[in-house]
């Protein structure tokens, strides 16, 4: 009956069992005492009834602490001893025998008997997904390293003090100098110095881990160069610098096969074009025969026809040379990298070349312009013009700059230059004309006479501007228009899941920071479907503004006049976003301000952008407060999103990273009972007096 009983009111029985013994003991001592009767002093009765009720509290209290001691604190004890043992120890078996001693204890042995079976259960099935995840990675980890053994690019981990720590197959191709690759071995034994050290100190700065830098460097003993992109690790421990991963591919091979078909299709145009012209004279003179007068109709329309002939062939070799500049992709480069190339040529051939120069960012194919140049060095140097040579780099009023090799000496005559400039570069891309080179680059060369009296041999680069830090971000204009918030729904928007809606979260990028006054340059959106960014739903076009873009905004987004010379006006441009952004909330940091330049042109666009609007802004003060900074690089820092110091301040960089901030300020926003998007709404609204002062720090 008693194991029956709750725990609470075993306990109480215990003490009212005392308090009644003790009460019990005092009446005993008392009768007994007044039982023997006679003539008794009252106050000996007294101590005597308190002498022999006091040994019968005694009793009675030893009595029920041992019940105590063996039922209560041992059983507890018992139980806790037990619970501890399966807690730290691998140990799954039953607690029966401790339930058992606890039979008093009411539901708290039970319930440990739930607690320790559940964490046995709980470690069964953590060994055996730890031994299944075990396996998996096991196999994954095969399969990597096998992956990474056979891939076309080195790929290199290295400390921070360029220690090699992991290397692949292509690594022990590529870095041939001082032997075979291995671990601990320093990275510059392999590898020219220059563009790795900067590259790696210009991306430790931003201790940023999803930062990365694209660079040009060559191998120490034959100075072939290669092509790579660093990316420094996440830093683990404070004290230290992180290391970085290093990937690199040789475009030798490439250039080869390219310059291939390059040559190809040149040999057919011009293989072709001379005998259709040659033709056409032929039966031109047949047609002037008078012997020959009854063939003269079949004469005409073959004449006609090979005049066709001649002329689309021609019209295309136009063509075909015009579309030769665009062919091969080019990259921006920084001048000090592109120069440390030159170097490592001129230093295989054993030619001295001193590099001088601003820090600029080149568009162009740094490969090709280091054979060219080293091409350039060793003609002079056969023919006696010069053995010692400086080159360099000035920039010019217009976006482009002039690569200028000089030397002391007799100048070059213009003849003898563009004879030589049939000559292949490479043995190895014999195809590749120093010619071709130029076409590449839409540009041309020549020799010339300094003032100075130095000779030179100028190269220019078409596209070309100041390599400058990243500027601090500019404070945007606050422009607001209340009547986005307030306007009215539908009310199926109103009343739906944030999770169930689609969203277009865009950027643009613009002239100024005037929306009255200035124009937009660049477009960028991306879809949010089903609570996820879909990554190939992309939106993205450069705008040409119709008016010249100033320079201060070109060193925030890099976006100058020639790249939007031919790009979309904002009405083709403003017409293909609204067909992506339709039936979509439209999500900005800051909205107001891009929603300001589109609603502005609706009348060219022929359409109203009436959409449900969210702003990041808004959004980042009502989970984190009024005195938090709600700036785009101040939210992503917040929620652990990084912008790659390429992208920052680029419509695409901005719109993806504002994209993920959104993601995943919505279960913070759920958190706070903000299901729908009316009721994220109704919160936005609550903080219309925080507006001004939050958005003026905006960027």
């Amino acid at each position: 009956m008693l194991e029956r009983l709750s725990l609470r009111l075993r306990i109480l029985l215990f003490f009212a069992a005392l308090g009644l013994g003790a009460v019990a003991a005092l009446v005993a001592g008392g009768w007994l005492v007044l039982a023997r009767g006679g003539d008794v002093d009252p106050l000996d009765a007294m101590v005597q009834a308190g002498l022999f009720a006091g040994f019968l509290i005694l009793f009675l209290v030893t009595g029920v602490w041992y019940l105590f001691d063996a039922n209560v604190a041992r059983a507890i004890e018992s139980l806790a001893n037990a619970i501890r043992t399966r807690a730290q120890s691998d140990v799954d078996a039953d607690i029966k025998e401790e339930r058992d001693r606890a039979r008093y204890l009411g539901d708290l042995a039970p319930a440990a008997a739930e607690i320790t079976r559940s964490l046995a259960a709980t470690r069964s099935a953590l060994a055996e997904s730890v031994a299944r995840e075990t396996s998996r990675l096991s196999a994954e980890k095969a399969r990597l390293e096998k992956l990474l053994a056979d891939v076309p690019v080195a790929v290199l981990l290295c400390t921070a003090d360029y220690q090699l720590v992991f290397y692949n197959g292509q690594a022990v191709s590529i870095l041939e100098a001082g032997g075979a690759p291995g671990l601990d071995r320093n990275l510059l034994d392999y590898l020219r110095e220059g563009p790795v050290r900067h590259a790696y100190e210009r991306l430790s700065k931003l201790n940023d881990p999803d930062a990365a830098s694209d660079l040009v460097c060559a191998t120490t003993g034959t100075g072939r160069l290669l092509s790579g992109r660093m990316r420094v690790l996440r830093r683990t421990d404070h004290t230290r610098r992180p290391g970085f991963v290093l990937t690199l591919r040789d475009v030798t091979a490439d250039m080869a096969a390219h310059s291939a078909r390059e040559a190809l299709l040149g040999e057919v145009f011009d293989r072709v074009r001379r005998p259709a012209a040659n033709l056409q004279t032929v039966i031109g003179v047949m047609s002037e025969e008078r012997d020959m007068s009854h063939a003269r109709e079949l004469t005409a329309a073959m004449l006609s026809e090979v005049h066709d002939l001649t002329k689309a062939i021609t019209e295309l070799g136009q063509r075909y040379d015009e579309g030769r500049i665009d062919w091969r992709p080019q990259i921006q480069i920084r001048s000090r990298d592109l120069m440390d190339g030159i170097s490592a040529q001129f230093d295989t051939k054993g030619l001295t070349l001193e590099t001088r120069g601003p820090e600029l960012v080149l568009t162009c194919d740094g490969f090709e312009l280091a054979l060219w140049f080293r091409w350039m060095g060793v003609q002079l140097s056969e023919h006696g013009y010069g053995h010692r040579f400086v080159l360099e780099l000035s920039e010019e009023d217009g976006p482009g700059a002039i690569l200028d090799l000089t030397w002391q000496g007799e100048p070059l005559p213009v003849g003898e230059f563009d004879a030589w400039l049939s000559s292949s570069l490479d043995a190895q891309a014999l195809e590749l004309t120093a010619r071709a080179v130029l076409n590449a680059h839409g540009t041309e060369a020549w020799p010339e006479v300094l003032p100075d009296g130095r000779c030179t041999v100028r190269f220019p680069i078409p596209n070309a501007r100041r390599a400058t830090s990243r500027p601090a971000p500019l404070q945007r204009e606050v422009v607001y228009d209340f009547e986005l918030l307030s306007k009215e729904r539908n009310a199926e928007v109103l009343e739906a899941r944030l999770q169930d809606l689609t969203y277009v979260v865009f950027d643009t990028e613009t002239t100024g920071l005037t929306p009255s006054n200035d124009e937009i340059v660049q477009i960028a959106a991306v879809r949010v479907v089903n609570g996820r960014r879909v990554r190939r739903e992309v939106f993205d076009t450069l705008v040409d503004p119709k008016r010249p873009i100033p320079q201060s905004s070109t060193e925030v987004h890099g976006i100058t006049d020639d790249m939007v010379k031919g790009a979309p006006t904002i009405a083709d441009a403003g017409k293909r976003f609204h067909e992506f952004a339709r039936g979509a909330v439209l999500v900005a940091h800051n909205a107001p301000f891009d929603m300001e330049f589109l609603r502005r042109h609706e009348r060219n666009i022929g359409a109203k952008f009436d959409h449900p609007v969210l702003d990041t802004v808004l959004l980042s003060a009502v989970v984190y407060g009024q005195l938090e900074q709600h700036s785009l690089d101040a939210l992503t820092m917040r929620l652990g999103i990084t912008i790659p110091e390429e992208a920052r301040h680029t419509a695409i960089g901005d719109t993806v990273a504002t994209a993920d901030a959104f993601l995943k300020l919505m279960p913070m926003l759920r958190a706070r009972g903000l299901e729908t998007f009316g009721d994220v709404l109704s919160e936005v609204r609550r903080h219309g007096r925080l507006l001004k002062d939050l958005n003026t720090k905006a960027g």
